[in-house]
C-alpha cells in the first residue's frame, strides 16, 4: 500500500479495516461527513505533462497525486502564490529553529 498524503496515516496505517463499513453505510459519519462539505467527485480533462508533473511529486513523497492537485486547486481559490506558501514555509521553519535555540535543545548556529 502507498503511503498516504495524510497527517493521520501513520498513526492508523498498521489498523486492519477490511471489515469497516463505508461511510454511506454509517448513519453518523455520513452526516458528519454531509456537514462538513466533504468532496464532490468530477470529471475534468488537465494537459498531459501537468498530470505527469503531479504523479512524480506524488511519488517523490509518497503520497497521493489527487490530494496534491487538490491542495493546489485550493491553494488558488484561496488567492494563494507560491510566493506566500514559501514564506510561510520560511516563517515556520524560523520559528521552529527559534524556538528549538531558546530551550537550549538544539544546535548553535554560527555566524556565518
Amino acid at each position: 500500500m502507498k503511503t498516504s498524503s495524510d497527517k493521520m496515516h501513520d498513526r492508523y496505517k498498521d489498523f486492519d479495516f477490511i471489515d469497516a463499513k463505508p461511510v454511506s453505510e454509517t448513519p453518523p459519519l455520513a452526516k458528519l461527513q454531509a456537514e462538513a462539505g466533504g468532496k464532490s467527485r468530477i470529471t475534468m480533462r488537465v494537459d498531459s505533462d501537468v498530470l505527469a508533473t503531479f504523479k512524480a511529486r506524488a511519488e517523490m513523497i509518497g503520497g497521493n497525486y489527487q490530494t496534491l492537485m487538490n491542495d493546489a486547486l485550493k491553494q488558488f481559490a484561496q488567492g494563494l502564490r507560491l510566493s506566500d506558501v514559501v514564506r510561510e514555509a520560511i516563517h515556520e521553519t524560523w520559528e521552529t529553529c527559534l524556538t528549538t535555540r531558546s530551550t537550549g535543545r538544539g544546535k548553535k548556529l554560527r555566524a556565518g
